[in-house]
């Protein structure tokens, strides 16, 4: 693995003389075109992960617990006190799905997300993001829009819906790193990243609470028609063609990207890409910090409620505090990253070994409500310092061929999202504490390897396949 130090640890100027360039150059942040773009790239993440996870929640009350609210073994915690609801509100179906069934559904948007994750990167690629991310998202609310009648068909039904789902969503996430390719300036990128990932973040904040109050004076099914029809979509144009963007904004961006974007257009180097250590170390560690990250944000109400007791009303806002703290930690990583470029892996490390220590301590928690709740939202809350990790570490690596490598490790990382949810009900059928530690000692494991694994070979610097030149035009 020698040979990888040697090519990626190079930097074309040193990094103190980078930073006096870009000084002198910088265009103002403030009403510039690239950070209008991040906040409009973050409402479109907003978005999609509010329609994303308002399922984990309906689901809580879409199942018939009649038959089940006396079978709890005497390890489960007292239930809280549960407010009465309001009478109207018993109109919706409800459904009697085993643990095996509900993890299918909660795991099924993501057989649809994994198949557009490199394909939407390559599309994006050829033909720009512009309409692919808009799509994506339109394709996502038409298919939220549908999930209370699928649901009513049958779970097969739900499930095919919740895949059509994924498969509008997938293409966003490479799009977006396509755009920012043509956007970032090398040391803005995790502040520009992260704010647009901090969009993902806060539509979790807001879709969990949101769905429970929704849930508890309504009725599931308002829950998708709500989101559904609250949602638009998202457009976006390259620096050089932008209709507003200032002339010395547009050659700051430019000047900055000049050095690490390749210039044989149309020419995509896969065996490099494929072969590519620094890439493969960012796809364990994607695959290793999803698999925690997916196991609560799918899971997560089930346990508030199964577990720990708590009504759907006390679920959606409790379940959204870790990620209130994964939104200030994302946030204040980013203002960090980009000062601290040389540390970069520090914030990768921090992001997967913080969560796995307090994922395990909160399943040793017993019923202690305020202790399990507080270590879960630190476990999620020390995750989104990764958003300035390995997240931003395909920019740094080939910049040109960003929204490719993000939907190849996105591919890997998806997977946990499909088996995870079916591991973890198929272990908790008896919903027990002990259970349950099992499920997260498995998530902590995981992410302990994935810190590893990229500690040693992750990379920070632009690949040489990543700027191929084509010299026989004598540039």
């Amino acid at each position: 693995m020698e040979r990888y130090g040697s090519d990626t640890e190079r930097d074309d100027t040193p990094l103190l003389q980078r930073a006096e360039e870009e000084r002198v150059q910088r265009a103002p942040a403030c009403g510039s075109s690239r950070y209008g773009l991040a906040l409009l790239s973050s409402f479109g993440f907003f978005v999609v992960y509010s329609l994303r996870v308002n399922l984990s929640v309906a689901m809580v009350d879409m199942l018939n617990n009649t038959q089940s609210n006396t079978n709890h073994s005497s390890s489960v915690c007292p239930a809280h006190a549960n407010p009465p609801r309001p009478k109207h509100n018993h109109t919706a179906s409800v459904y009697n799905w085993d643990s095996e069934t509900q993890g299918w559904i909660l795991g099924s948007f993501f057989y649809g997300y994994i198949l557009t994750q490199i394909l939407g990167g390559y599309l994006a690629g050829r033909w720009g993001p512009k309409w692919l991310m808009g799509l994506g998202i339109l394709g996502t609310v038409f298919f939220t829009l549908l999930t209370p009648v699928a649901a009513d068909l049958g779970a097969k039904y739900l499930i095919a819906v919740r895949v059509l789902e994924g498969i509008g969503e997938g293409v966003t996430f490479p799009a977006m790193y396509t755009m920012w390719a043509a956007w970032a300036p090398p040391l803005e990128r995790s502040r520009l990243l992260t704010i647009s990932y901090i969009g993902a973040q806060l539509g979790t904040v807001v879709s969990l609470p949101l769905s429970g109050q929704i849930c508890f004076y309504l009725d599931w099914t308002y829950v998708f028609y709500v989101f559904g029809k609250t949602s638009g979509g998202f457009t976006s144009v390259g620096p050089n063609t932008h209709p507003r963007i200032s002339e010395q904004e547009r050659l700051y961006i430019t000047n900055s990207l000049k050095n690490e974007l390749s210039t044989s257009a149309g020419y995509i180097p896969w065996r490099a890409i494929l072969t590519s250590g620094p890439l493969w170390a960012i796809v364990v560690a994607h695959f290793s910090y999803n698999w925690t990250f997916y196991t609560l944000l799918t899971l997560l109400p089930t346990y508030m409620k199964e577990v720990l007791g708590f009504s759907i009303k006390q679920n959606g806002l409790l379940s959204a505090l870790p990620y209130i703290g994964c939104v200030v930690f994302a946030v204040l990583s980013g203002q960090l990253a980009d000062y601290l470029r040389e540390t970069w892996k520090v914030f990768s490390i921090v992001g997967m070994l913080g969560p796995a220590v307090f994922l395990v301590a909160a399943g040793y928690t017993g019923c202690d409500y305020t202790l399990a709740v507080t270590f879960l939202t630190l476990s999620s809350a020390l995750g989104g310092v990764s958003a300035s990790g390995f997240n931003i570490n395909h920019l740094d690596i080939a910049p040109s061929y960003a929204g490719i490598l993000l939907g190849i490790t996105n591919t890997f990382a998806t997977i946990p999202g499909m088996v995870g949810p079916v591991i973890a009900r198929t272990l908790t059928q008896q919903n027990t504490i002990e259970e349950w530690q099992t499920v997260f000692y498995i998530a902590a494991g995981i992410n302990l390897f994935g810190a590893t694994v990229y500690t040693l070979f992750g990379r920070g610097g632009v690949q040489p396949w990543a700027v191929h030149t084509s010299y026989n035009h004598g540039d």
